[in-house]
């Protein structure tokens, strides 16, 4: 079955009681056993669902991996990849990441004896140096939040398996339409469901994916013992965003493509960050390992935060919102908004300045994107 059938078609089968084309909402909290000890596959949603279960089936069939595992919201997802982990373990994770998730590894998971240590991944050389007795665990994102730097997975992978750690990939940005991170030698593929794989803004989510039966087991017990699982009708929602997902990731990349190129062009623009164009320093990586570039763009004004203020102030079509990856297009101030808690010198050290802006390029068409920002830009 090629990708695009799989998109549409993997996991899903007509309702063997009403015939129906669309899966069916499950949505109840339990379920009436036959007797003692003997059920239909299902006993308490919070364990097990079948509308929950549908959709992990059909996000592992893409990702290409044999196990999902559905949670409720990408950061429910990394949250229970640490659980993997004991009192004493070391994660090397990349320094460009979403800021909840700095937040909860540095604020919260640093309690119970975890510690991590964050590098440039792009440089595999770094990531070796990093790596140390207690280290357990390799995460990395690519492309980043907010500053799209690319890693070479594959480079990750052979330093994960000579040094025996488990190696997981926030691959959010990409989605399984441009980068497959399992089929590179990730033992974990995470995704925030939230964003491109539903695509339209009206849920929160989470999904891991991986080849391994032990993880799998062991993600399907923490998503039983805590319960941080999606609603029934978020999973069918997420089915219905999921079936047009490989046509959306088409029109979000071309789109980002044209913006991009109008960003870099335009005098009032100090630099541009996007995959597909041909200055991102990690462009040939991109090209080599993804098969598109998707619909994130950051790019840094001239005249720093006060023009990226005016910008984001003076766009009309563009909404400024936080989260990413939906049909509507979104710009976003990580300084002030999705990385606010990260403090602002380590922030400056990886780049992430307090001028830097980042777009979400929706599916509209590109000519009206290009001209809001455009009418924005003349302000600044």
């Amino acid at each position: 079955m090629k990708f695009d059938t799989k998109v549409v078609r993997a996991g899903i089968s007509p309702d063997p009681t009403t015939g129906a084309v669309v899966p069916p909402i499950y949505q109840t909290a339990t379920y009436v056993l036959e007797e003692v000890g003997k059920d239909k596959g299902f006993d308490y949603t919070r364990s097990t669902n079948p509308t929950r279960q549908t959709l992990e089936t059909q996000l592992a069939a893409i990702e290409g991996g044999k196990h999902g595992i559905c949670f409720s919201s990408g950061m429910a997802s990394v949250d229970s990849c640490m659980k993997l982990l004991k009192a004493g373990d070391h994660v090397v994770c990349s320094d460009d990441v979403y800021g909840g998730v700095s937040r909860h590894f540095n604020k919260v998971l640093t309690r119970y004896g975890l510690s991590f240590s964050y590098v440039d991944s792009c440089n595999p050389s770094k990531v070796k140096e990093a790596v140390r007795a207690e280290t357990k665990m390799l995460w990395v994102e690519t492309p980043t939040n907010p500053l799209l730097k690319v890693t070479d997975i594959e480079a990750m992978a052979k330093i994960a398996k000579e040094h025996g750690l488990i190696f997981g990939v926030d691959s959010t940005f990409a989605t399984p339409v441009y980068l497959r991170p399992l089929e590179l030698g990730a033992d974990i593929a995470m995704h925030s469901t939230t964003k491109y794989l539903s695509g339209h803004n009206q849920l929160i989510g989470g999904v891991v994916i991986t080849n391994r039966q032990d993880i799998a087991d062991e993600m399907k017990f923490i998503q039983k013992t805590i319960g941080a699982v999606p609603s029934p009708f978020d999973c069918w929602l997420t089915m219905l965003g999921l079936k047009t997902l490989h046509l959306r990731m088409a029109r979000h990349s071309s789109n980002a493509q044209i913006v991009a190129e109008f960003l870099e062009a335009h005098p009032k623009v100090e630099r541009v960050t996007y995959p597909g164009l041909a200055s991102h320093p990690q462009h040939a990586i991109a090209k080599a390992q993804m098969s598109g570039f998707s619909g994130m763009i950051s790019f840094e004004l001239v005249g720093g935060i006060a023009s990226g203020k005016t910008v984001m102030n003076s766009v009309k079509l563009c909404a400024l919102a936080e989260s990413l990856g939906a049909v509507e297009t979104m710009i976003t101030h990580p300084a002030t908004m999705t990385h606010v808690e990260v403090p602002r010198e380590d922030r400056l050290a990886r780049g992430l300045t307090d001028g830097l802006v980042r777009i979400s390029v929706g599916i509209e068409d590109a000519e009206d994107i290009v001209d809001d920002l455009r009418q924005a830009l003349d302000k600044a």
